[in-house]
């Protein structure tokens, strides 16, 4: 479809607040559409200049709990999605009983979900190539329907009794073909539909729908597969994809955030390595998203196991287990939604208390116990996640964005090949417990490593203080001054009008910098690598 009159020339909003008692606050319109100009500095003689933007009154300055949904657009997006995902945690569910019942095996059930993630491990850098040149919106349209016909494709199998593991397995490499492509562009292009000012806010919101559907899929999956097999499940997730192909068939395009696409030329996938490479506010966070996402994230296969051979439960407990997960993933999105900024302490804080609970719970004498953990550990994982996602998309180049996230997918999905069999035979060898407890570990320990070496790039060092009513452990600055109360270097102000930005933006005019790049330089800026 067309991408809309003027998508490309059209500078991105610039809905930042003033405090300037002469110019009061304005915001972008609540509809997305994009504001004309805001005025940086005098209009010049017999004309206005080119850089002002007028900016409409109705989003608030610092973004709600749900200010993204103010958009059409994003808000379109975020329906489909709802239904989409709840038949896809249905399909999970569904999927990991089926290969249980076929094999009796959790190896099998991490081979399922590995065949599912191998090709993000394999071509998934490729993928985000292909977002940066393609326009993002009929990508979309594409991946989502082959992904939904998979559903079908399993469903009439399962129904008529003719399904075998092996066309599980066959099933679900077919769709992380499909995810290869999704993935990076489903993650920019929400940044397309919300601008700069929003990421933070829709990544979060994004993660909410998508845990919030966690909770009513796994129940609804649970009296299906009891109630009459698991084909109906599938069958349900093949259908609930005609709900995304109608909202992006709905979008507005000239609406859209657009960034300049990238055109077809060599050595583009080494320029995305390169340049994450370089920026450790990159790098690091990717790192730690591949420990926790190849060894922290493999709940199919411990829960299953913890269901199946611990507490000797059935179909049942399995789901109100990842339904309780979800009640807390749901919480730590939402808590995520209202904050304003993306700290690298908080995330590397998140993953070592995801990896201490994932302990705890290993080591619960009691069902009820374990199911209580669940929720908690939800909450962490998600703070983990949200942070790290909107961090590294906020401190890249919109042009490199969508080679960056698909390094970031690879390396948190795309790890689940190593991690999922891995686990599984851990898990099958020594029990469901030590499987768990080996996850807990090695996420807490990539959390201190990587934790430490994002400190040491920010000009930090850890300081022990055993000394009673001071706190013990501190990050302080090389040449001996404390941080924040946080524990991690408080950057100067850097607000939307800042003196700093003010200054950037008088020189930026006087060097003939648009205000769209000028914003978008000033967002990276703001990531630091230990704030």
């Amino acid at each position: 479809m067309s991408t809309g009159n003027g998508a490309h020339s059209a500078p991105a909003p610039d809905d930042r607040p003033t405090t300037d008692t002469q110019h009061p606050a304005k915001q972008q319109p609540a509809d997305g559409r994009r504001p004309a100009a805001r005025e940086h500095t005098p209009p010049e003689p017999g004309g206005p200049s080119p850089e002002r933007t007028a900016v409409a009154p109705d989003t608030p300055a610092k973004p709600s709990m749900f200010s993204s949904l103010r958009i059409r657009n994003y808000r379109l997006f975020a329906m489909g999605q709802a239904v989409s995902n709840t038949g896809t945690w249905m399909q999970r569910i569904a999927q990991d009983w089926l290969v249980l019942g076929l094999t009796g095996s959790s190896t099998a059930v991490g081979i399922t979900t590995a065949l599912q993630f191998l090709p993000m491990l394999l071509f998934g850098l490729y993928g985000g190539v292909v977002a940066d040149r393609c326009d993002k919106r009929r990508l979309l349209l594409v991946t989502q329907s082959v992904m939904g016909l998979t559903g079908l494709a399993l469903a009439a199998l399962t129904l008529s009794g003719q399904v075998h593991v092996v066309h599980v397995y066959v099933l679900a490499f077919v769709l992380g073909l499909a995810t290869v492509l999704d993935n990076p562009t489903r993650q920019t292009f929400v940044s397309e539909m919300v601008g700069p000012e929003q990421i933070r806010n829709a990544v979060s919101l994004n993660s909410a729908n998508f845990q919030s559907a966690r909770l009513v899929g796994p129940a609804i999956a649970g009296v299906l597969i009891s109630a009459v097999g698991s084909g109906w499940a599938f069958l349900f997730n093949g259908l609930s994809f005609l709900a995304p192909l109608a909202g992006l068939l709905l979008i507005r395009t000239g609406e859209l955030h657009k960034s300049d696409r990238v055109p077809r030329s060599k050595g583009q996938l080494r320029e995305g390595l390169s340049y994450v490479r370089s920026r450790p506010e990159l790098i690091w966070p990717i790192v730690l998203v591949g420990f926790i996402g190849t060894f922290g994230f493999n709940f199919p296969i411990w829960l299953t196991a913890f269901t199946d051979k611990v507490f000797q439960e059935g179909a049942g407990t399995y789901g109100l287990l990842n339904t309780l997960m979800a009640v807390g993933s749901v919480a730590g999105a939402l808590l995520a939604a209202r904050r304003g900024t993306s700290r690298m302490r908080l995330m590397a804080g998140a993953a070592l208390i995801f990896g201490v609970l994932e302990v705890a719970a290993a080591l619960s004498p009691s069902f009820w116990l374990f199911a209580a953990l669940m929720a908690p550990i939800g909450i962490m994982g998600l703070t983990f996640n949200v942070t790290a996602n909107s961090s590294v998309q906020l401190a890249s180049d919109p042009v490199m964005r969508g080679r960056v996230m698909s390094l970031y997918m690879m390396v948190f999905v795309g790890g689940t090949p190593i991690g999922g069999p891995f686990m599984g035979w851990i898990t099958d060898t020594y029990g469901a417990r030590i499987g768990f407890l080996s996850g807990g570990l090695v996420s807490a320990a990539g959390a201190v490593g990587v934790g430490l070496i994002l400190a040491r790039a920010g000009g930090l060092r850890l300081r022990l203080d055993l000394r009673r009513g001071h706190r013990h452990v501190t990050f302080v600055a090389r040449d001996g001054t404390v941080t924040g109360p946080a524990g991690g270097v408080d950057a100067p102000p850097q607000g939307p009008d800042s003196a700093s930005d003010r200054g950037e933006d008088d020189a930026g005019e006087r060097a003939g910098v648009p205000a769209r790049d000028r914003e978008q330089g000033r967002q990276r800026d703001r990531v630091t690598p230990i704030g």
